[in-house]
């Protein structure tokens, strides 16, 4: 049983799980939220299960409906296991891991970015002769990905954005911002000047979000504007620059976003704009990281004017044309069955004076 925080993270551990199975007899599933909910029910109740990777809601959800026992679990991972208590989701997490076989008769692993207080304590509740690992824990961030920011006011911000992107025509980037709202409105920018973009944010849907990525790692999709949905466990091919438009609010989301670059070896650039409302984040960034960051000033070549942006045509939904069948708008009564309008009484005649 493994337990992650977002769906994009489970579907990606089933992914490799399958994978990682693929000659073996063993059978994988993915259960998560916002879709597909008969099909996982179906996957769970006709056959036997090996692997289950799953977010913790929906898992509840099964497991009330007595789809899933968790009384023959061998092996519990907790993936992400901060960014899930940062979520909000340690009483579904306590729930789920009391359904489980006593600690001494199971093998709990935590994986975690950060080992918080929080996360030691609950490792020391939840294992037994626990053992910390730590994997290069002298650098928080990958050698392998060169990191920049430029100091920028916010008005110049997608200026310098459009012209990196346009001159060293960079076709897989992720743009990182802080706000939903932000991800709607950037995206629709980059559409105005030609740049082929998408969003991905917790506000979309899930089959949205599943085909937005899948076109984005295709090469449909050039430009990824995300929140932090995007900055943790997702594993995709070729990015070679992350930009953050926004700086995070929290420290560790930075060595987050920029370990979406420079993978497996590979080589990555990170940009950062950092403008007056958002520069005063550097410090904790770099007691992070454990090292300072280089900041500097734009060329005059990289704020170079724009050009005049293409009309995007919003569709907007049209009251007066006929909706099709199914729809949730009212019928239109026919002939027999439609209401007459009682006819008006008489006028009085005035008197003649």
């Amino acid at each position: 049983m493994i337990l992650a925080p977002t769906r994009e993270l489970v579907i990606q551990i089933e992914k490799d799980g399958k994978d990682l199975a693929k000659y073996t007899p063993l059978r994988v599933v993915a259960v998560f939220g916002g879709m597909d909910y008969r099909k996982q029910q179906e996957m769970l109740s006709h056959r036997h299960v090996d692997v289950i990777a799953a977010t913790p809601g929906r898992l509840i959800d099964f497991m009330g409906q007595k789809i899933i026992n968790l009384k023959k679990v061998e092996i519990l991972v907790l993936d992400e296991a901060d960014r899930m208590l940062d979520m909000g989701f340690l009483p579904d997490i306590r729930r789920i891991i009391y359904a489980t076989p006593q600690k001494d008769q199971r093998q709990t692993m935590f994986f975690s970015a950060t080992l918080s207080p929080e996360i030691l304590r609950l490792a020391s509740q939840w294992t037994k002769d626990p053992v910390k690992i730590e994997i290069d824990p002298g650098h928080a961030a990958s050698e392998s990905v060169n990191q920049k920011v430029y100091i920028v006011t916010e008005e110049e911000k997608f200026v310098l954005l459009y012209n990196l992107i346009h001159d060293e025509k960079l076709d897989r980037v992720i743009v990182f911002v802080n706000r939903r709202d932000t991800t709607r409105r950037l995206a629709h920018k980059c559409k105005e000047y030609g740049l082929n973009a998408d969003i991905l944010s917790g506000e979309v849907s899930q089959a949205r979000r599943v085909r937005t990525l899948e076109d984005f790692k295709n090469g449909k999709i050039k430009i990824l504007v995300a929140t932090d949905v995007a900055a943790r466990g997702l594993h995709i091919e070729g990015i070679s620059h992350v930009i953050n438009y926004d700086l995070p609010q929290e420290p560790e989301h930075y060595v987050h976003r920029i370990g979406r670059t420079g993978r497996a070896g590979a080589d990555g650039i990170s940009v950062s704009f950092a403008d007056e409302n958002s520069s005063f984040y550097i410090p904790a960034i770099e007691a992070v990281l454990g090292d300072s960051l280089a900041c500097e000033y734009p060329d005059e070549g990289m704020l170079a004017t724009l050009p005049k942006p293409i009309k995007i045509r919003v569709e907007r939904p049209n009251p007066k044309k006929r909706t099709s069948a199914g729809s949730s708008r009212r019928p239109s009564r026919s002939s027999s069955t439609r209401r007459r309008r009682p006819p008006a009484p008489p006028k009085k005649k005035r008197p003649v004076s």
